[in-house]
């Protein structure tokens, strides 16, 4: 008798620690701030857009254009024509349009369309670095040179990649894709 409830004992005292450990790691960080970890915090922001594979790739080279979305694509010479009479596609786009974040948030940005772009910090929008899309904006200095610039390289993201950016103070961040200038979007950081 004295060997089981010393048995007992020995498997109660080493459970214990376990679903004291498993109940710690289900906790709630929302409902209880004990737990909470502000530099945690990860906020999404995804870049879509609708390349038609035939005509981006017929012009840019083979499988520069990855879209595997069903229905409406814009072709390469529609891209062109809308940017020049100020009418870019809407449906490339960053989402959401503005962002209101805590301090020490990442915000991770996901490339869901079929093509490359960039996020890049500017101090106004503007153009960018393929002046046929600017509609007549001059090329903003945080994206002049294109990917030969360090700079805008580093804010690339291929397409079903992301880039995390991390750092931002208090204040409006304005970011846009060097490429398709249109592609805007706030950070509000409070």
């Amino acid at each position: 008798m004295k060997t089981a409830i010393a048995k007992f004992c020995l498997v109660a005292g080493g459970l214990l620690p376990a679903v004291a450990m498993l109940a710690l790691g289900q906790a709630d960080p929302e409902q209880d701030h004990r737990w909470h970890d502000d530099s945690a915090r990860v906020a999404q922001v995804v870049a879509l857009d609708e390349c038609d594979p035939t005509t981006f790739n017929a012009a840019l080279g083979p499988d520069f254009c990855k879209n595997i979305a069903l229905g409406y694509s814009t072709t390469f010479a529609n891209l062109f024509a809308e940017a020049a009479a100020g009418t870019p596609d809407p449906n490339w786009d960053f989402e959401p349009d503005t962002l209101k974040i805590k301090e020490g948030t990442i915000v991770s940005v996901v490339d869901q369309g079929g093509e490359p772009h960039t996020f890049t910090e500017v101090a106004s929008f503007g153009g960018g670095f393929i002046v046929p899309l600017n509609d007549g904006q001059a090329t903003v200095p945080e994206c002049a040179g294109g990917f030969s610039s360090v700079a805008v390289a580093k804010t690339r993201i291929l397409q079903g990649s992301s880039v995390q950016i991390t750092g931002l103070k208090k204040g409006t961040h304005h970011f846009e894709c060097c490429i398709h200038p249109w592609m805007r979007m706030n950070v509000e950081v409070k």
